[in-house]
C-alpha cells in the first residue's frame, strides 16, 4: 500500500495554479491562413512546438505577433521547429501558420503551446535551505518522470500518425496502380485474342464471285 499513499501525498502538496498548455492538430487548406490567439502577460515566457504531419513537402510558414503587432518569430518551409520566448507586452498574441506558397496540397500541423514557468512542485521549495525528505524525494522523482512520458506520449503519437497517414496515402496509390494495371492487362488480353483468332478464321469466297 506505500504507493497509493504517495501519490495521495502528491496529490495533496501540488500547487493549484499550473501553466496554460494547449495542444491542437489541425488541416490547413492549399494557400491557406490560420491563426490562433492566446493571452500572455508581459515576462511570461511561453514555448512552442510545431511540426508539419502530412501534405507536400511537410513544410509550412509560421510566425508570431505580439500585441503591438511585432513580429516575434518567422520562419518559412520549416517541417518542425520549437521556439521559446518572454513575452515583451501584455495582451493577445497571435500564432499564424500559412500554406499560401502552396496551390494544390494541404497540410496537416501539430502544434503545442506552453504559456508560463512551471511552479515550484512544493510550496516551500524555493525558501527552505534543509534537504528534501524522502517523501518529499519521492513526490519530484515521479513528477519528472510522470513530465518524461508525457513528452515521449506527444512525440509518440506524432510518429504514429504520420506513419498511419504515411501508409494510408500509399495504399490508395497501390490500389490505383493496381486498378490501372488490371485495365491494361485486360485490354492488351483482349487484343491478343482478336488478333490470334484473325490468324485462324476462314476466308471464305462470296457467291458469284469469278475466279480466273
Amino acid at each position: 500500500m506505500r504507493v497509493p499513499v504517495v501519490a495521495l501525498c502528491c496529490l495533496l502538496i501540488l500547487p493549484p495554479a499550473l501553466p496554460s498548455h494547449s495542444e491542437l492538430t489541425f488541416q490547413l487548406a492549399d494557400n491557406g491562413l490560420q491563426c490562433f490567439f492566446e493571452e500572455i502577460q508581459k515576462d511570461v515566457s511561453f514555448h512552442i512546438v510545431y511540426q508539419v504531419i502530412t501534405g507536400g513537402h511537410y513544410d509550412v510558414d509560421c510566425y508570431i505577433e505580439d500585441p503591438t503587432g511585432k513580429v516575434l518569430y518567422k520562419q518559412a518551409k520549416k517541417h518542425y521547429d520549437v521556439h521559446v520566448q518572454q513575452a515583451e507586452a501584455t495582451g493577445v498574441h497571435k500564432f499564424c501558420f500559412s500554406n499560401e506558397f502552396s496551390s494544390f496540397t494541404h497540410k496537416r500541423v501539430h502544434f503545442n503551446l506552453h504559456v508560463g514557468n512551471e511552479p515550484p512542485l512544493l510550496a516551500v521549495m524555493g525558501e527552505r535551505i534543509t534537504a528534501l525528505t524522502q517523501m518529499e524525494s519521492t513526490c519530484v522523482s515521479i513528477h519528472e518522470a510522470m513530465n518524461s512520458i508525457i513528452g515521449s506520449q506527444s512525440s509518440q503519437r506524432l510518429q504514429e500518425a504520420s506513419d498511419r497517414l504515411h501508409s494510408d496515402d500509399l495504399n490508395h496509390h497501390v490500389i490505383y496502380w493496381s486498378v490501372g494495371e488490371a485495365l491494361v492487362l485486360f485490354v492488351v488480353s483482349l487484343g491478343q485474342v482478336v488478333l490470334l483468332k484473325s490468324f485462324f478464321t476462314e476466308k471464305r469466297a462470296l457467291p458469284g464471285a469469278v475466279t480466273t
